[in-house]
């Protein structure tokens, strides 16, 4: 196991946490409850204990579920939600990004009721609001730490000039960014910039979402109302089968070292830097349990180069065109 602090909060975690979102939306169909829940307890027995959520993922489903895995036990997970994206919660559509203090208020009350907790301990931006400065909206979350609601605060897919402007009003514990072998945007600018200040990198769909696994194929991809398959560009036919051509060395990799593909995508992301963290999402106990073992891996250095060079290769954004305007903001 790797524990690296978040931030300079004093409190760290296993580098290796769990990234909640598919449980409740996404990638089809929604988990059982019980199900969920049972996951939960097992993740937390094998030593993870950041436990990443959000108001959009399904509304306040997500969160609801966490709340009823952690409320007994609630000392042993580091909780980490979102706030900004405004919707219909019936239609369960995003409308925009409300990054407000009277948003914000509204959604840690209804974040800390779902969770059944009287603190979150990372408080993230999910997306920087286009009309409000990042300056008032980390001013307004900021209160939420003096009052004890919050431990630490976070922001999610900012560009390095937002993290310094928001940095000088509050300190800022970690930034969300989507990191992979496949996507590498955060390099350029972001990612020196939180080595320097000391801000935790979160490196959300560091298997770039399901991808890098070697789970899918040319005649295996993702079908009906999965994400993947409605929206994102890196799974569009002529892209798919580009991107899985890359998969395929990353899988000769994994099968030159006994590992899986999983596996060494995740080692690739820890070594990255030391104030790196990854969230990967799964549903199943024995991806979870393959995901921690990628702790064990030490990439060489021909490993990472090979590794290194498939980026500029990968076809396709990894959002849409309208999600694509709410990224590096």
């Amino acid at each position: 196991m790797i524990r690296r602090e978040i931030g300079r909060t004093g409190r760290d975690v296993n580098a290796i946490g769990l990234g909640c979102m598919g449980m409740s939306v996404a990638y089809g169909e929604p988990m059982n409850e019980a199900d969920a829940v049972k996951l939960l307890h097992q993740a937390l027995d094998l030593g993870v204990d950041h436990f990443d959520t959000a108001e959009l993922y399904g509304f306040g489903a997500n969160e609801t579920l966490l709340g009823q895995a952690f409320h007994d036990r609630r000392d042993k997970a580091f909780i980490a939600t979102k706030f900004g994206p405004v919707g219909n919660l019936a239609e369960r559509t995003v409308r925009g990004v409300d990054g407000s203090e009277a948003n914000m208020r509204r959604a840690i009350e209804q974040s800390l009721r779902l969770l059944k907790t009287d603190h979150v301990d990372l408080y993230y931006l999910h997306r920087k609001d286009p009309n409000l400065p990042i300056e008032e909206t980390v001013g307004a979350m900021a209160k939420l730490v003096e009052e004890g609601k919050v431990r630490a605060l976070g922001l999610s897919e900012v560009n390095a000039d937002s993290l310094r402007r928001a940095q000088a009003v509050h300190p800022i514990a970690a930034v969300q960014w989507e990191y992979s072998i496949f996507t590498r945007d955060i390099e350029k600018e972001v990612l020196p910039l939180c080595w320097e200040t000391g801000v935790t990198v979160v490196a959300y769909s560091p298997l770039g979402r399901g991808m890098l696994t070697g789970a899918f194929t040319r005649e295996h991809k993702p079908q009906g109302n999965d994400y993947r398959a409605v929206i994102s560009p890196r799974f569009k036919d002529g892209a798919y089968e580009a991107n899985i051509a890359l998969v395929e060395e990353i899988e000769k990799i994994a099968q030159a070292r006994g590992a899986s593909a999983s596996q060494i995508a995740l080692a690739w992301v820890l070594a990255a830097k030391p104030n790196v963290v990854t969230i990967p999402g799964t549903t199943r106990l024995a991806n979870l349990e393959s995901n921690l073992a990628a702790a064990d891996i030490a990439l060489t250095e021909a490993e990472t180069a090979s590794l290194d060079a498939l980026a500029a290769k990968v076809a396709g954004d990894r959002y849409d065109e309208r999600g694509m305007t709410l990224v590096n903001a």
